[in-house]
């Protein structure tokens, strides 16, 4: 194995000032986040206990939303399977409990705790020196985007929490083998960037397709709220890799993830 590895196409100082740049977007918005969610949590709690009727569902799946096209060119393995054993055991209940709403709101969370694993994974390996030597500023950018993931997760399973659901405390999705597969193969800063990329665009989309799907307003002006953090994510990982990102009027939902990628009997 040669030594050399591929070169972040971006200076640290520039990184750098992204990385802030976000930071500051999510300290921003994420209050009004939290303010919107116990709105939503209050709405669903009495949807919950059947109070409201005649709900939109959650319809991820109608109108072309895909699962990750990343993951869609990965076969599943007998490691997979493996992988992901404790984890569907331990959302089989959980998952079929959600609906309507709440379908999108326990995809999210576990969407968001798949981006946690990911990064999380990314330091383990820059720690070892799987990944050669990793820039300083791409360690800041990874746990600066790792913790705003986290604060994303634990908002969503507030609302499931209220909602006397189980909260999504791991990533009970059927892509995650394929995805922490990914990860463990990856040599290189680029390769760790393209998969954390494929998940932010795709967290990015579903975000954008449950604006038109969830029916209520909270759910709908939080999803919208955060997908564009999401979406900065995603072009910040652009610059690494050297692509220049080109600004998009409207978000698509190719990429979005469909709700049986929740795992469930």
């Amino acid at each position: 194995m040669t030594d050399k590895r591929p070169e972040m196409g971006i200076t640290e100082r520039e990184l750098n000032a992204l990385t802030r740049d976000l930071d500051d977007l999510h300290q921003t918005t994420f209050p009004g986040v939290r303010g919107m969610l116990d709105e939503f949590s209050a709405n669903l709690a009495g949807l919950a206990r059947g109070a409201a009727k005649n709900r939109r569902g959650f319809l991820l799946g109608v109108g072309g939303a895909t699962t990750l096209g990343l993951v869609a060119a990965c076969s599943s393995s007998d490691k997979g399977a493996s992988t992901t054993s404790t984890t569907a055991a331990a959302s089989t209940a959980a998952g079929a409990t959600y609906e309507g709403d709440l379908k999108v709101v326990a995809l999210a969370a576990a969407l968001e705790n798949l981006a946690v694993t990911a990064y999380t994974g990314a330091l383990d390996a820059a720690g070892k020196g799987t990944l050669g030597t990793v820039p300083p500023a791409v360690g800041v950018f990874v746990q600066t985007a790792m913790k705003q993931h986290k604060d994303h997760s634990d908002a969503w399973n507030g609302v499931l929490s209220k909602a006397g659901k189980p909260t999504i405390t791991d990533a009970p999705l059927s892509i995650t083998a394929d995805q922490v597969k990914a990860l463990g193969e990856a040599k290189s800063v680029p390769d760790v960037a393209k998969l954390a990329l494929g998940l932010e665009q795709a967290a990015a989309e579903t975000y954008t397709f449950a604006t038109a799907n969830v029916g209520d307003a909270g759910g709908i002006m939080t999803a919208a709220t955060i997908q564009p953090v999401e979406t900065m994510h995603a072009a910040i990982l652009h610059f690494i890799l050297g692509e220049y990102p080109v600004p998009d009027s409207f978000i698509g939902v190719e990429k979005a993830v469909k709700p049986d990628v929740l795992l469930a009997k």
